[in-house]
């Protein structure tokens, strides 16, 4: 083997040592038996410009970005592609044979496999969409609950300049609903998603009733840590579907690597087991 076969991407974040990527991606190195590695690159913001010129010739063949490196990247790498200029985020870097760099978004691709795998009778047009919080995330997850032909998006946010801004960003169909309203926007969602950090592990509880909640409408939240935050426990209680983000997590993953390697590692029960058992600690 050449040290050219050898293929090395990583994941850009600061803080990026608690992100679980490493844990996926090497999985997949060893499951697909192309000889490589996945690693952490923490980086202070100012150090990402000279971070992302240098993967060429450290030999990378991309990378994962994740807060707070998702928006500066758009000024740095040589293209954006449409849906990552759309959403106004990149969250995931291709290096190029001639050292260009190329970004692109994988956030909604994961929020989508991970719904369709959890829930396969989900559907995004069954009806409106209710989506808590107005950041890079919930960007993502508007992108595609209006690619799947949601015929409306009405989006919570304690700051509407905020939420509007996004609205007007995004396009279509997507009302901005105060946050004193939120419990309300519950009532005919067909599908609910929580994109803030609330819920996590170190935050507070999203404060949001369910008594508006339809028994059909699908619960999602990309908070992973802990796997079910109270937000999806209180709606499984109800009866509602309801899906964690460790899924979104893995889901965007296979996309990245036809990307970087020309191939589309499987997503299996042993990955995210392993996933959770690292997440709960035993691993």
């Amino acid at each position: 083997m050449t040290d050219q076969a050898y293929h090395l991407i990583g994941v850009m974040g600061w803080p990026v040592m608690h992100s679980r990527s490493p844990l996926m991606h090497n999985y997949w190195f060893s499951q697909t038996g192309l000889p490589g590695k996945y690693v952490f690159l923490p980086l202070e913001p100012h150090r990402l410009p000279a971070a992302l010129r240098s993967l060429h010739a450290l030999n990378f063949a991309g990378a994962n970005l994740t807060i707070p490196h998702k928006l500066q990247a758009m000024e740095i790498v040589d293209e954006v592609d449409p849906v990552a200029r759309k959403i106004g985020a990149i969250s995931c870097v291709v290096v190029r044979d001639d050292g260009s760099l190329w970004g692109t978004n994988n956030d909604w691709l994961g929020f989508l496999g991970n719904l369709k795998q959890s829930v396969p009778e989900w559907r995004g047009d069954a009806g409106p969409a209710t989506v808590i919080g107005a950041g890079g995330g919930s960007r993502a997850i508007c992108h595609a609950l209006l690619s799947e032909g949601a015929p409306a998006v009405r989006l919570v946010n304690r700051t509407r300049a905020k939420a509007e801004r996004l609205a007007a960003d995004i396009g279509g169909p997507i009302e901005v609903i105060g946050w004193e309203a939120r419990h309300d926007a519950l009532d005919g969602a067909a599908t609910v998603v929580n994109t803030t950090s609330l819920g996590m592990v170190g935050q507070p509880p999203l404060d949001l009733r369910l008594d508006a909640l339809g028994a059909e409408a699908v619960v999602a939240d990309i908070v992973y840590t802990p796997l079910e935050t109270r937000f999806v426990k209180a709606a499984q209680a109800r009866g509602n579907r309801a899906v964690g983000g460790l899924g979104m997590l893995i889901h965007q993953g296979p996309p990245a690597w036809k990307l970087w390697f020309g191939l589309e590692p499987k997503v299996t029960d042993e990955l995210r087991s392993m996933m959770e058992k690292s997440i709960l600690g035993d691993g």
